[in-house]
């Protein structure tokens, strides 16, 4: 099993928010699924435990989890050595059908947001980072390098960028950096099909919070992003 990061496993079992509570554990659970923040076959806790770590009652999570069976996304094992198992879909999402539904404005403003919470996330990770934080990034690196499945690379680069926000010691910005991957992660990462491996700016952001250069990690994380933005918008405009 692949070894996440500490402080990003925590932002997904943080305490779901009072609105729609079931919808809410639906949609960060999934959100953790399909970001890869956890594997395939991967056993959740107990329903008491997660309960008490998302801050429902159990009711509300076994709804949630009736309500993930049904999309495939858990299976349920009984007896001996049995639990709530992950199941990481194995389609790839209607990434050009979501791109559509999107205009060229929406696009700007939706990468102007993301631009601005992974730039904050950079500097401050670059700031706070201990010699131990860096090293969940290099594997994510190592694991770019090593993939040639184009689904699993994409959401390696969400992975990525949720790890450096984990390294910045903010919970409500990993958090905002999770919802934001989940909406619109695929598909700034759609920017990168076809490429392998982890690009130069990935090596220079890791690099830039290893030496502690807030100013430079923000830089950087804020063009990769509007970088990967103007590419969607070149294939948006392609699009009828």
């Amino acid at each position: 099993m692949t070894e996440i990061s500490g402080g990003a496993r925590l932002a997904a079992f943080a305490p779901v928010d009072n609105t729609a509570r079931v919808d809410a554990v639906v949609r960060r659970l999934t959100d953790a699924i399909v970001l890869g923040l956890l594997a395939d076959g991967e056993q959740l806790p107990s329903e008491a435990e997660l309960a008490a770590q998302l801050g429902v009652s159990t009711v509300t999570l076994r709804e949630a989890l009736m309500a993930l069976r049904q999309q495939g996304m858990v299976e349920t094992r009984r007896g001996r050595g049995g639990g709530s198992f992950v199941r990481v879909p194995q389609e790839a999402p209607a990434l050009l059908d979501r791109l559509r539904d999107l205009t060229v404005e929406e696009l700007r403003d939706l990468g102007d947001h993301y631009a601005a919470i992974a730039g904050a996330t950079a500097r401050l990770a670059a700031q706070r980072a201990l010699p131990e934080d860096i090293a969940p990034l290099r594997r994510t690196l190592e694991e770019m390098a090593a993939t040639r499945d184009e689904a699993h690379l994409r959401r390696l680069h969400g992975r990525f960028h949720i790890e450096v926000a984990a390294v910045s010691q903010s919970a409500r910005l990993t958090r905002e950096e999770i919802r934001l991957q989940a909406d619109i992660g695929p598909l700034l990462w759609l920017a990168h099909t076809g490429e392998h491996g982890p690009s130069a700016q990935h090596r220079a952001i890791v690099g830039a919070i290893q030496h502690g250069d807030g100013d430079r990690a923000r830089e950087l994380a804020e063009r990769h992003v509007l970088d990967a933005v103007e590419h969607l918008i070149e294939l948006r405009l392609r699009e009828p």
